[in-house]
C-alpha cells in the first residue's frame, strides 16, 4: 500500500513541494468571521499542527481543507491543484475525527475496507488491503472484532487504518486524541508521530492541547479569533512567542510590562519570560552584565510533583517560576532574590 522504505536523510524543506496552500482563506457565517484571511503553506511530508482555543478557527480551517466547508474568500491548493468548490471525495485528503465515526454494525476489517467497498473493489482484494492497513497500525489480530469490543486507543487505530486505505496525500486529524485518558493519549502521540514518519505523508493535526502540538508537530500554527498569529517550530512558538496571546496560551509565561521593566532595570519593551528561566537566590549578589536581579516576596507555593510552582511579588507585579521539588525551605511571605539572564527574555509586539 505505502512504500515505507524511506531515506534516512529528509529532504531540505526549501526543496519540498507544497502539500497544502491557503491563500487569503476566509470563512464567514453571517457576521461571524470563523476564519479570516489565513495564509499557510504546508510542505509535503510535514507533521503540521493547528493549535488554538475553542472558537479560534482551527477546526473550520481543517474543514475547509477537507472540503466539508467552502471558503467565503481566498483560494486553496492541494499539491498545486486548486480545489475551490470541490467536494471531499474529489480531494487527495482523508479525515480522522475525534469520535472515530466507526460503523457499529461492521467488524473491524469491514470498517477499514469501507471506502474500497464503495468503490466496488472485490471482497478478497479489499480485505487483503485492509489487513495490510491493520498490520500497519498493529491491529492485525483484531480484524473480526466489533468496534464495541475495542479500547479507545484501538478504535482510534482502526479509524487511522480506514483513513489511510484510500492512499490520501494529506491526512487530516481533528483532535483524534481528545477522547483518550492522559496515559493513552501520551502513548498515541508517540505512535502517531512514528506512523507519520514511517509513511512520509503530510499530516495536518488540529488540537487545543499545547503539549500535543509541541511534542508532535514539525511546525505549529497558533490560531486566535479566526487568524493565524504565529507559525513556527515548536521551539520557536515556546521560546520566542511573537505576541502576548501566544506567550499566554502556549505553556505559561511571565509578561514583563514596560512599567515593570523600567522599575527593575530591564530593557524597555514588552517581554516574555518563561517561569523555568527564573532562579532563586537567598541573598543579593554583585551586579552582572546580562543578568537581572530583583528582590521579591514569595506570595504562593504550589506542589506539582516534580516541581514547585512559586508566585513572587516583584515591585507590585506577580512573577511565577518553577523550582525542583527537592528545593525546600520555601514559604509564603519569605523574602528572596530572583535572577534571570537577559537572553532568556523575548521581546513581543505590543
Amino acid at each position: 500500500m505505502y512504500d515505507t522504505e524511506k531515506d534516512e536523510v529528509s529532504p531540505d524543506p526549501a526543496e519540498r513541494v507544497s502539500a497544502v496552500e491557503l491563500s487569503g482563506i476566509s470563512r464567514h457565517f453571517g457576521t461571524v468571521k470563523a476564519v479570516d484571511q489565513v495564509n499557510l503553506d504546508i510542505p509535503e511530508g510535514e507533521f503540521f499542527g493547528m493549535l488554538g482555543p475553542s472558537g479560534s478557527g482551527k477546526t473550520t480551517c481543517l474543514r475547509l481543507i477537507a472540503g466539508f466547508e467552502q471558503p467565503t474568500a481566498g483560494h486553496l491548493k492541494i499539491f498545486g491543484d486548486t480545489v475551490d468548490g470541490l467536494p471531499p471525495y474529489r480531494r487527495a485528503v482523508n479525515t480522522v475525527f475525534q469520535d472515530y465515526a466507526l460503523f457499529p454494525h461492521m467488524n473491524v476489517i469491514d470498517n477499514v475496507a469501507y471506502a474500497l467497498t464503495v468503490r466496488g473493489v472485490g471482497r478478497r482484494q479489499r480485505h487483503r488491503q485492509a489487513m495490510e492497513m491493520l498490520e500497519l497500525v498493529r491491529l492485525g489480530g483484531f480484524a473480526k472484532r466489533q468496534p464495541a469490543q475495542l479500547s479507545g486507543g484501538q478504535r482510534q487505530r482502526v479509524a487511522l487504518a480506514r483513513a489511510l486505505i484510500g492512499k490520501p496525500k494529506v491526512l487530516l486529524l481533528d483532535e483524534p486524541l481528545g477522547a483518550l485518558d492522559l496515559k493513552l493519549r501520551e502513548q498515541m502521540q508517540v505512535e502517531l508521530k512514528s506512523l507519520q514518519r514511517e509513511l512520509g505523508i503530510t499530516f495536518v493535526f488540529v488540537t487545543h492541547d499545547q503539549g500535543e502540538a509541541l511534542s508532535m508537530s514539525d511546525r505549529v500554527a497558533v490560531f486566535n479569533q479566526g487568524q493565524v498569529v504565529q507559525v513556527g517550530t515548536p521551539e520557536d512558538i515556546y521560546e520566542r512567542p511573537e505576541h502576548r496571546f501566544v506567550a499566554d496560551f502556549v505553556g505559561s509565561s511571565n509578561i514583563l510590562e514596560p512599567e515593570l521593566c523600567q522599575r527593575i532595570g530591564a530593557p524597555e519593551g514588552l517581554w516574555s519570560l518563561r517561569p523555568e528561566k527564573i532562579h532563586l537566590a537567598d541573598q543579593s549578589v554583585s551586579r552582572e552584565d546580562g543578568v537581572i536581579t530583583v528582590s521579591a516576596t514569595i506570595s504562593h507555593v504550589q506542589y506539582q510533583g516534580s516541581v514547585r510552582r512559586c508566585v513572587l511579588s516583584v515591585a507590585g507585579h506577580s512573577l511565577s517560576l518553577s523550582v525542583p521539588s527537592a528545593v525546600g525551605g520555601l514559604a509564603t511571605g519569605q523574602s528572596v532574590y530572583a535572577r534571570w539572564n537577559l537572553d532568556d527574555m523575548h521581546r513581543m509586539v505590543p
